[in-house]
């Protein structure tokens, strides 16, 4: 749709944009279709479209052969903030995610998918371009929050583009991001209720620049610097510079009192090679043993197993 079409639509229908809501209409069709590459629809998916406004992205999702079942947000038309995402989806196992997100409820409406819709496998969303970053930043960077670390359990995220204001319909003051994420088949720590470790992300990020033993201290009292180093933490330590894994252990510890537990996290193959040498007297043999694909978890402390060096050739009688 051109601006001009969402103008009269607007018009036509006595509608708005929403303020409350941030809402800006997509109208720009080649945009549009640019969002659906990116997306990698295919013919025959399943997508899944929140905020659907006037209709300019689900037309190009339906061009590219894509199912499309769209739930809006804002209350006028519908609401997507409550919507039951097992019972909308039941249907079919695996859909795709595409949306142009209202600025002010994306954050929400995106988390509660992850959360509760295991059957949405792939995201591509256009968020306001710091919301963006915090979902696809990584520890140690200023974008890094509790929201960050949240979305690294459920998915791997990425910038993916910049859409700029000219595209929408009424143009907004900022700029606007395309941020693809995909589910993974398993969260990336084993945590028997992830709940709590989120809590406790949210605690250390509320005071972001203070040392975790300060932030932690009204929680855990004289012994957040002794629980910090238990779990493996420096205690000096800083919330944004701490890894998923690294919540996970802190928040193992201060649940059990015992140090991070080692587990065995993916599979182990034993590779055996054999070099036999004959000579008078004796057989030489020289083994080498190699462990490929092996990971130990340390509540998400992953190591990967280095090769073995070759042993010393010991006789054979």
């Amino acid at each position: 749709m051109t601006p001009s079409q969402i103008q009269a639509l607007l018009k036509e229908h006595g509608l708005r944009p929403s303020k409350a809501l941030g809402q800006n209409f997509l109208a720009d069709t080649n945009m549009a279709a640019h969002i659906v590459r990116l997306a990698g629809v295919q013919p025959g998916d399943r997508v899944i479209e929140v905020g659907p406004g006037l209709g300019s992205l689900t037309l190009a999702l339906c061009d590219a052969g894509a199912t499309v079942r769209a739930v809006e947000l804002d209350h006028r038309l519908a609401d997507a903030l409550t919507v039951d995402w097992p019972e909308l989806l039941a249907d079919h196992e695996h859909w795709i995610m595409v949306s142009n997100l209202p600025y002010n409820v994306a954050t929400p409406v995106l988390m509660g998918a992850l959360e509760r819709a295991p059957m949405i496998d792939r995201f591509l969303v256009m968020v306001q371009r710091e919301v963006g970053e915090r979902l696809a930043a990584v520890p140690g960077t200023k974008a890094y929050g509790a929201v960050s670390v949240k979305v690294a359990y459920y998915a791997r995220a990425e910038l993916v583009g910049a859409v700029p204001a000219s595209v929408f319909v009424p143009q907004p003051k900022v700029i606007s991001a395309l941020v693809r994420l995909e589910r993974r088949t398993e969260p990336m720590i084993a945590v028997a209720d992830p709940e709590p470790m989120f809590e406790l992300v949210r605690t250390g990020f509320s005071t972001r620049r203070k040392m975790l033993r300060r932030v932690l201290s009204g929680r855990l009292g004289d012994n957040a610097e002794a629980t910090l180093r238990l779990a493996g933490i420096d205690p000096a330590a800083r919330a944004e510079t701490l890894e998923l894994p690294q919540w996970a252990a802190l928040a193992h510890t201060i649940a059990t009192g015992a140090p991070p537990e080692c587990r065995l996290h993916g599979y182990a193959k034993l590779t055996l090679s054999l070099e036999v040498v004959g000579r008078p007297g004796a057989v030489m043999i020289t083994a080498a043993a190699a462990i490929t694909q092996s990971a130990i978890t340390r509540h998400g402390c992953a190591t990967t197993a280095r090769p073995s060096q070759a042993n010393s050739p010991r006789p054979l009688v």
